[in-house]
């Protein structure tokens, strides 16, 4: 039996990142909308309550019935969580006379409190709150405040059952994951042995109950994600794991051929198929950032599902969907209008009759890294920086064509190998290069040229969600600069984008 913490997402933007703190302290946890919680079985031993966008005094305010839980459960409130059991606990919540949005350190601390055991007072946390408890139910204390939150810390007497008025899971937070390991050692008391080597082991044991002796069929990108569902399945199932690697012409330079090589070395069952040309094709003309991901969804659609027909009797697709694209597609508001044509929570197409396997759907990212690492899979592949699905396409900024592709890739490969040589690479969360759609003036020897503009973007993150950009060394971007211009024909000038996400992206389309 797996130990749970139960997360119950009111719609913070936070929520994610709870669990990921919880997951990074070697316990099991899972995000559910409030809307929409599991049976309390034995396997969940404590429930944490997020924040949210909405305010307790709103009429559309989030409702949760606490009864099954309150009293029964370890519990712990965050933000919202913790002024909305003070409200229905017979509490008061009002409008914040101060604004408590960011920094501010605990005043006082309870020093019997079994959740702040080792967070002293002054140490930072991080507020973000227009609303704030003014007073507590007869049956509430407070174990901590701050100089300007009287209550940013309470207890219910004679229960595990806890409310923080700041945020312990974000970094600015100083001793927030040191509060949170009091939460689920000290008062859950949690025996905290999920570790990348026991997901191994219990995955590769559904896997096998799971999947029998069918035969299941992979694509895989050359990523981390897809690489890692693979060997988790080839533990499982051996040569019954067919795999297909479709080069859809929008790779960076040599990647299909290098990453084919890889896979290999690997021991893994792998088919790589060329269709470059059907890509281009159906890209011909397009501008549209959507409408080429559609073409490309279609065509990648299309040469999977011939290649999936030459593998007789094949009964499941394998994905390497991760946590967060199924948090988002069951979030509190319903699936996000903005989730991409091109990712693959939601099914497949009718014509697709395939049962879906995701040995990772319940990591994060960073997770999925480790668990690779655990299967000595190399650090190379392990490290290698996210690329988009459509590859190159949404980084050649209006339409495609051949002789586009062929510079942004020689820029592309002068800027990673770059970043490799110079030992950048590590240090940067993902980095690329992006063909813009003007010319500019150059001179070269005595002639006046007018050629394309590519943009430099290299960005710090840990899970893409927001990200700040590097602050490469000037001497390498002159020297990167120098080498695109006089290496590769058709480009005389080279731009650095030194913008933050939020408010631009990391893609620039």
């Amino acid at each position: 039996m797996q130990e749970t913490i139960l997360i119950l997402d009111f719609g913070s933007q936070y929520t994610q990142l709870i669990a990921r703190r919880v997951r990074e302290l070697n316990v099991y946890c899972e995000i559910h909308p409030f809307n929409n919680p599991p049976a309390l079985t034995r396997d969940i031993k404590g429930v944490i309550l997020s924040g949210s966008p909405y305010s307790t005094l709103q009429e559309d305010a989030p409702q949760f019935d606490l009864s099954e839980i309150k009293g029964k459960l370890p519990l712990l409130g965050v933000c919202y969580g913790a002024q909305y059991m003070a409200l229905v606990g017979g509490g008061q919540v009002a409008p914040s006379e101060i604004r408590e949005y960011g920094r501010a350190n605990l005043s006082e601390v309870d020093p019997s409190s079994d959740l702040f055991q080792g967070v002293g007072a002054e140490s930072q946390v991080w507020m973000s709150h227009g609303d704030t408890i003014m007073e507590l139910p007869t049956d509430f204390e407070v174990i901590a405040s701050t100089h300007d939150v009287r209550v940013a810390g309470y207890k219910v007497k004679d229960e595990a059952t806890y409310g923080i008025q700041f945020h312990p899971e974000v970094y600015h937070s100083t001793d927030g994951a040191r509060l949170l390991k009091n939460f689920l050692y000290d008062v859950v008391g949690v025996s905290g042995d999920w570790t990348p080597a026991h997901f191994v082991d219990e995955t590769v044991a559904q896997l096998k109950a799971q999947l029998g002796n069918d035969k299941v069929v992979l694509g895989l990108s050359g990523g981390v994600d897809s690489s890692v569902a693979a060997m988790l399945l080839h533990k499982a199932i051996g040569a019954n794991l067919y795999c297909i690697f479709v080069n859809n012409g929008l790779l960076r330079k040599d990647e299909f051929t290098q990453v084919l090589e890889q896979y290999e070395g690997m021991g893994l069952n792998v088919k790589g198929v060329d269709a470059s040309d059907r890509f281009l094709d159906a890209l011909a003309g397009i501008e549209e950032p959507e409408a080429k991901r559609k073409a490309i969804g279609h065509v990648f659609i299309e040469v999977f599902d011939d290649e999936a027909h030459m593998i007789e009797d094949v009964v499941w697709l394998a994905q390497g969907t991760i946590y967060p694209d199924i948090i988002e597609s069951i979030s509190v508001k319903g699936p996000s209008a903005t989730i991409k044509s091109h990712h693959n929570v939601g099914g497949l197409p009718d014509f697709m009759k395939l049962k879906v396997v995701e040995p990772l759907k319940t990591l994060f990212k960073d997770e999925v890294r480790r668990v690779g690492a655990s299967m000595d899979m190399s650090s190379e592949l392990l490290g290698r920086h996210p690329f988009p699905g459509p590859g190159l396409a949404i980084r050649i900024l209006g339409d495609i064509t051949a002789e586009k592709v062929h510079i942004l890739q020689e820029v592309d490969q002068i800027f990673i190998n770059g970043l490799k040589t110079e030992g950048l690479y590590d240090q940067v969360w993902q980095a690329g290069c992006i063909l813009l759609p003007v010319n500019s003036v150059g001179v070269m020897g005595d002639e006046r040229t007018y050629e394309k503009v590519v943009a430099l973007r290299a960005v710090e993150s840990t899970d893409g969600m927001t990200a700040d950009w590097v602050h490469l060394p000037y001497e390498f971007l002159a020297k990167v600069s120098n080498q695109i211009i006089n290496k590769v024909k058709g480009v005389n000038r080279v731009v650095y984008d030194i913008s933050s996400k939020p408010p631009a992206t990391i893609e620039w389309e």
